[in-house]
């Protein structure tokens, strides 16, 4: 004898099965990574404007702007920093790239040098140079810029 299910009990199934499915999008969603940057670090295009041993601090800050908080205003140079984060779900957020453009100046605040650093391996690398100095001024701040990756807290990024 086979009984037939009719009614509520005969959509519970399906009613189950579109449950687990809306909860498996939402499991899977909250999961993909989302992608922030902060911070700011000129292009080489807007650097191409800036002639070293002609402009000084004015003319760069007319073109490419002063840094923020985020980067470093000091005698010797001025650093734009960037950088991108990757957040998934809960976890702590991860610095996948940091990028950092240094322009030093000289004792009359003439533009002497552009550099712009990457990371590559966990070390610092320069990535495009302007003068073929070996070694920029300051070359102390850029570690010290370079060395904060994975001690940001979530809630530093987040605000």
């Amino acid at each position: 004898m086979m009984v037939r299910q009719t009614g509520c009990s005969a959509g519970m199934g399906a009613g189950w099965m579109h449950r687990l499915a809306v909860l498996l999008v939402c499991a899977v969603t909250a999961c993909a990574p989302v992608y922030q940057n902060h911070g700011y670090a000129p292009t080489d295009a807007e650097l191409a404007v800036l002639v070293v041993g002609v402009d000084d601090r004015d003319t760069v800050t007319t073109a490419i702007g002063r840094p923020t908080a985020l980067g470093l205003l000091n005698d010797v140079g001025w650093y734009y920093v960037q950088s991108r984060w990757k957040l998934i779900g809960g976890r702590d957020p991860v610095e996948i790239d940091r990028e950092v453009v240094a322009i030093t100046f000289d004792e009359g605040g003439i533009v002497a040098n552009i550099e712009r650093f990457g990371l590559e391996a966990g070390q610092v690398v320069p990535l495009s140079r302007r003068v073929t100095e070996t070694n920029i001024k300051g070359a102390s701040v850029l570690r010290q810029l370079f060395g904060n990756i994975g001690r940001l807290s979530a809630d530093s990024i987040l605000q």
